[in-house]
């Protein structure tokens, strides 16, 4: 088969393409982002496509699956540019795969999509997907949830996947999250356990995550299986909650008020001193601890790194500035000195 993806050089897209070369099923990769790396890989023939301006359906001809990773999740102070891609360039892949004559679309949903739910006990696909409405990723997850029902309803002869992660972590995504979440400020050499003595306890900052070469081979299984449709959750064991994130850090945990932690973060990120809005706070004490049993027994996927060691591979690769040579990747993306990530604004920029 022929796949297409959609984002092809980020974290996960970059990971995908790795697992595609040794699928026998995959004839042909057709890799599409907005910036061409230097990387060749054997099936892969590269395009470069903007899912905002431009007209999708010459780069997906011939698709059997079409695979919609692209997202954004800086500028966080300019929602127009975010939801542009997000949302709307969600919706323009859908229908330019339609139109191509791709039999399947696989989807990058996201434990960000759920509405409020419990940290006591793990919910499956069913549960409500209304996001998290402090959120502007959450609120784009959600209603790209809700285009897709729409979309499906009315494509009755495709076949509509959708993979709803946990946080996904590798070495190589370091820079690129380090960027995104933390900001020009944060000293890498820091982020290692031993140098990072308290962890907040609060009571819901419970939390999934999940390497990302185990969420590409979810991906992998998705696109490749032709009687697989609907939703999967995707998450490693075990939950990180304060106790386990202690243990893991040689820390020990500290009460903590929610609130406050929430002030914190809407302070710094006003002050420009970090990029990543309070919304994101509401997100982690939100969403539900999601049940995987689905992904493990439809799918056949067993992750084979725990949510414990992605933990510490990211950390690692922060603190040593790791990346991979994809374009959002780079670990010079920001600049010499971190340079340009401060000249934007912290969070102004892509």
């Amino acid at each position: 088969m022929k796949v297409a993806v959609i984002g092809a050089t980020g974290n996960v897209g970059s990971a995908l393409l790795r697992a595609l070369e040794h699928e026998e099923r995959v004839r042909e990769v057709v890799g599409i982002a907005r910036r061409r790396p230097a990387t060749e890989l054997s099936k892969v023939t590269w395009a470069t496509a903007d899912v905002v301006t431009d007209d999708l359906e010459p780069v997906l001809a011939g698709a059997d699956v079409v695979v919609h990773l692209a997202w954004l999740i800086q500028p966080s102070r300019d929602e127009r540019v975010t939801y542009a891609v997000n949302v709307e360039g969600s919706r323009r892949v859908f229908e330019a795969a339609a139109r191509a004559g791709a039999g399947a679309i696989v989807y990058a949903s996201s434990v960000g999509a759920y509405s409020p739910g419990p940290k006591d006990r793990a919910v499956d696909e069913s549960w409500p997907t209304g996001g998290i409405q402090s959120s502007f990723y959450s609120r784009h997850k959600a209603e790209v949830e809700s285009i897709l029902d729409r979309f499906e309803a009315e494509h009755a002869h495709m076949r509509i996947v959708r993979l709803r992660p946990g946080l996904i972590f590798q070495r190589d995504a370091a820079s690129e999250i380090r960027r995104y979440f933390a900001g020009p400020l944060l000293p890498g050499a820091l982020v290692r356990r031993g140098l990072i003595p308290l962890v907040p306890r609060i009571e819901r900052l419970v939390f999934q995550a999940v390497h990302t070469d185990d969420v590409a081979d979810a991906y992998r299984r998705a696109l490749a299986e032709r009687d697989v449709r609907g939703a999967y959750n995707i998450a490693a064991d075990p939950v990180l909650d304060p106790d386990r994130l202690a243990e893991l850090l040689h820390a020990r945990t500290v009460p903590a008020s929610a609130r406050v932690v929430r002030t914190l973060a809407d302070l710094t990120w006003r002050a420009r001193l970090q990029p990543t809005p309070a919304g994101w706070f509401d997100l982690a004490v939100g969403v539900p601890v999601m049940d995987t049993t689905k992904a493990r027994t439809e799918l056949g996927w067993e992750p084979q790194t725990s949510a414990g060691d992605a933990l510490l591979e990211l950390m690692e690769g922060i603190r040593e500035g790791a990346g991979a040579p994809m374009p959002p990747l780079e670990p010079d993306a920001g600049g010499r000195f971190r340079r340009d990530e401060l000249l934007s604004g912290v969070g102004g920029r892509n």
